[in-house]
């Protein structure tokens, strides 16, 4: 008996299931008609966008002229401030509403970037753009590259056209160096005027100072008393050598006579004595104490010394202070008659002949990335609840 052949049944066709046609549906809806249609958008509607590039930074002018380095290098304390900190406040400026507001002056910013409107409400800016919505687009139009550690900067300026797009890049490049002349403005008035200030007050010490040793030399006759002291001290010495010379004269005729007598001699020679001696007592007396002559000083030596060399350290110092602040005006007024920021640009505003923006492979790339992501993650998180229940 032949054995028997055991001819299993073909499997039927393949077939989507209710499932999968979900997951076709749904991929198309999550991912290819938002690409369709955006790739549309980017390719019929969306204006090409021009980029304009300018590169500059913020120099400060280092060496000093020869007046100033004879001034003993007191340029450094009337200076300003670093390249870099003006490079810092530059970069806020270029996206601040104030350097929008200048720009719209001379240039109609909404006319220019609203030419597509309404066709295209994505890239351009609204007619009836306020402040506010203008300087957000701004900042979405104008992108600046800024290096701390260098001070460089570059800016990107985007226009529909490539003419635009370098008259605004100029437009950026004026007004900063017209910030940068304010700065440099404001700078020399503020030093100019804390300078004069601190001259005006130097003079006022000076004078204070010079008024007060006048009112001791007149209280106390005597122009330095250290000399008048000195000369005292000379008549004392004189004296004394008096008082001795006086001593031997009498000695000597004492000997002459061989004892004390009525010699007319001795008598004048001992009321020398006396008065030379009471003369030393008084000069004395002088030096330290209010007593002895009608003529004599109402204060004592020590003091009188003490309150002048004070009077002559205060007027000593408020001439040097008053050199000091004289040189800081002088400084002040060199400092003045040149610029000591200036603008420094290294790429002039480029004229544009390919249109860079928007880019289209990128945005395209992105979106299908993330919709892509967030389309599988939902049908996963979706099919596993729904396989729970």
């Amino acid at each position: 008996m032949p054995p028997t052949v055991i001819v299993r049944p073909l499997p039927a066709v393949a077939t989507l299931k209710r499932r999968h046609r979900g997951l076709l549906y749904s991929l198309a809806a999550v991912v290819l008609i938002p690409l369709f249609i955006t790739a549309l958008y980017l390719g019929l509607v969306a204006r090409d966008q021009y980029a304009s590039t300018v590169g500059f930074t913020v120099r400060q002018e280092d060496g000093t002229s020869g007046a100033t380095s004879l001034l003993g290098g007191l340029s450094q304390f009337v200076g300003t401030s670093g390249g870099s900190r003006d490079s810092d406040i530059l970069y806020e400026f270029i996206q601040s509403q104030e350097i929008v507001s200048e720009i719209s002056k001379r240039i109609d910013l909404v006319g220019l970037y609203s030419q597509n409107w309404p066709w295209d409400p994505v890239f351009a800016l609204s007619p009836d753009a306020t402040i506010e919505d203008l300087l957000d687009y701004w900042k979405r139009m104008v992108r600046i590259s800024y290096d701390q550690s260098t001070g460089l900067m570059e800016v990107r300026v985007l226009a529909f056209s490539p003419e635009d797009a370098q008259k605004v890049a100029s437009e950026v490049v004026r007004e900063s160096q017209k910030m940068i002349n304010d700065l440099n403005t404001t700078a020399r008035e503020d030093t100019m005027r804390y300078a004069l200030e601190d001259l005006d007050t130097s003079l006022t010490r000076l004078k204070g100072a010079r008024e007060a040793m006048t009112q001791f030399r007149t209280r106390t006759q005597m122009v330095d008393p250290s000399s008048d002291l000195a000369g005292r001290m000379g008549v004392l010495n004189n004296l004394q050598q008096q008082l001795a010379q006086a001593l031997i004269d009498r000695d000597l005729l004492l000997d002459q006579k061989g004892g004390p007598g009525d010699d007319p001699r001795l008598q004048q020679a001992s009321r020398r004595i006396d008065v030379i001696r009471q003369r030393i007592v008084t000069e004395r007396q002088s030096f330290t104490s209010a007593t002895g002559e009608p003529s004599a000083l109402p204060e004592n030596y020590p003091s009188l010394i003490s309150e002048y060399e004070r009077l002559n350290v205060d007027q000593q110092f408020a001439e040097e202070t008053y050199r000091a602040a004289l040189a800081a005006v002088d400084v002040s007024r060199a400092n003045a008659a040149r610029q000591s920021r200036y603008l420094a640009a290294y790429v002039r505003p480029t004229l544009p002949e390919t249109s860079e923006f928007p880019r289209s492979w990128d945005i395209l790339g992105l979106m299908a990335l993330f919709l892509t992501l967030a389309w599988a993650i939902a049908a996963m998180v979706f099919y596993s609840i729904r396989d729970r229940r």
